[in-house]
C-alpha cells in the first residue's frame, strides 16, 4: 500500500468537565435533546499514554462501508477502527493539510476526495491502499487570472462530476467531470445574495430530488449562513442564516450537522430548523481557537469544530480545529 502505516491506539478515558488527564477516569457526558441526543465517549482515539495521536487538526471527518472513520489532519489521514485504535495511516506531503473530505463508494472501490488549501489543488485517492488516482490543480481553461488557489471544500455529483470550491482565496466553484477535465466556475467573493464570503464547506444535499449543492458560506454578513445551488451552479435559496462560522456540513437521511467554529455543532432537520446544539461553548478564551492543549480539553465541550460525519447507527464523529489533535465519538442515545 502506498505510504499506507498500520498502528494501534486503545482508547483511554479522560475526565469530565475539567482539563483532560489521562490518569482519571470520567463518565460520558449527555448533549443534545429529544431524537438527537448523544453520549460522549470519554478518550476514543487516543493512544495508550491517553494522548491524541493525530497532532494538529484543520479537516474533515468521513466513514467508508465497514464503519471505519477516516479523518484528515496536518500530517496526513488516518482511520480508525468504530473503538477508537488506528487501522491504517496516509502520510507525507500528498496527504497532509487536506481541509475538507468526502468517500464515494464506486466500481473500483471506495475513494476519498480531498480539497488541500495548502498544496492548491484537490485530490482523490483509493481509501483502502491510499493511491492517488487524480489530482485537480487550478484549471487554466477557466481563463481567470487568480493570483492564489486555495481550496477547502469537494463534493462529487451522482455523475462523478468533482465539484472543488475555492473558499480560502477567490471563492469561485469549480466543476470538472470525472476524470478531472474543466466544466465550469460559479460565484464570486462578496457579501450579496449570490456572492460567498468564504465558501468553505459544501457537500451533495441528498434530501431533495434531484440533489443540490450545500454550501457553508462561513464569513457572510451578518453572520455565517448555509445556501443552495443546483449542481449547474445556479443560485437556489438562502437555506438558513445566523450559523455563526459554519464550517462545513454532512447529510444522513433528513438530517444535517453543521459544525460551528465558534465550538458548537447543529443539527438541521429537514426543514432546516436547529432541533439540536451540541458541545456549546461558552468561553471567549477557548471557543473558535486552535491553540487549546489538550490537557486543557473539556469533556463535552468543543473548541472550534471543523469537520462531522455520520455513521449508519446515526452515531455523530466531531472534530475539533485545534492544535493538539482533537477528534471524538458522540453514541446516538436510541
Amino acid at each position: 500500500m502506498k505510504k499506507c502505516l498500520r498502528s494501534i491506539a486503545v482508547a483511554v478515558v479522560c475526565c469530565l468537565a475539567v482539563p483532560v488527564m489521562a490518569a482519571e477516569k470520567v463518565e460520558p457526558v449527555r448533549m443534545g435533546s429529544g431524537i438527537m441526543t448523544f453520549d460522549t465517549v470519554p478518550g476514543w482515539g487516543f493512544d495508550e499514554q491517553g494522548r491524541s495521536v493525530l497532532g494538529p487538526t484543520h479537516g474533515g471527518v468521513v466513514v467508508d462501508k465497514e464503519g471505519n472513520i477516516y479523518t484528515s489532519a496536518r500530517l496526513g489521514v488516518f482511520v480508525f477502527s468504530p473503538d477508537g485504535k488506528v487501522v491504517r495511516r496516509f502520510l507525507g506531503d500528498e496527504y497532509s493539510n487536506i481541509h475538507d473530505i468526502e468517500i464515494r463508494d464506486e466500481p473500483e472501490g471506495e475513494f476519498i476526495y480531498g480539497a488541500r488549501n495548502v498544496a492548491g489543488e484537490g485530490i482523490k485517492f483509493h481509501a483502502e491502499t491510499g493511491d492517488i488516482v487524480l489530482k485537480l490543480p487550478f484549471p487554466k481553461e477557466s481563463e481567470l487570472n487568480l493570483k492564489k488557489f486555495a481550496p477547502t471544500a469537494i463534493t462529487v455529483a451522482p455523475n462523478g462530476d468533482i465539484i472543488l470550491s475555492d473558499g480560502y482565496a477567490s471563492n469561485y466553484i469549480f466543476k470538472f467531470d470525472k476524470d478531472g477535465k474543466y466544466k465550469s466556475h460559479f460565484g464570486k467573493k462578496g457579501n450579496g445574495l449570490k456572492e460567498f464570503n468564504t465558501a468553505h464547506g459544501m457537500t451533495l444535499d441528498t434530501r431533495y430530488n434531484p440533489p443540490r449543492l450545500l454550501i457553508c458560506d462561513r464569513n457572510h454578513q451578518p453572520k455565517g449562513r448555509l445556501v443552495h445551488y443546483d449542481l449547474d451552479g445556479n443560485y437556489i435559496e438562502e437555506v438558513i442564516t445566523g450559523l455563526g462560522m459554519p464550517t462545513s456540513v454532512a447529510i444522513q437521511g433528513d438530517y444535517v450537522s453543521v459544525p460551528d467554529l465558534h465550538g458548537r455543532l447543529v443539527i438541521l432537520d429537514k426543514t432546516n430548523t436547529i432541533i439540536a446544539v451540541l458541545g456549546n461553548n461558552e468561553d471567549p478564551k477557548t471557543h473558535r481557537n486552535f491553540n487549546v492543549p489538550q490537557d486543557q480539553w473539556r469533556e463535552g465541550i468543543f473548541s472550534g469544530t471543523h469537520g462531522s460525519y455520520w455513521d449508519k447507527e446515526g452515531n455523530l464523529y466531531v472534530q475539533d480545529w485545534n492544535v493538539s489533535g482533537r477528534l471524538m465519538k458522540l453514541v446516538r442515545v436510541k
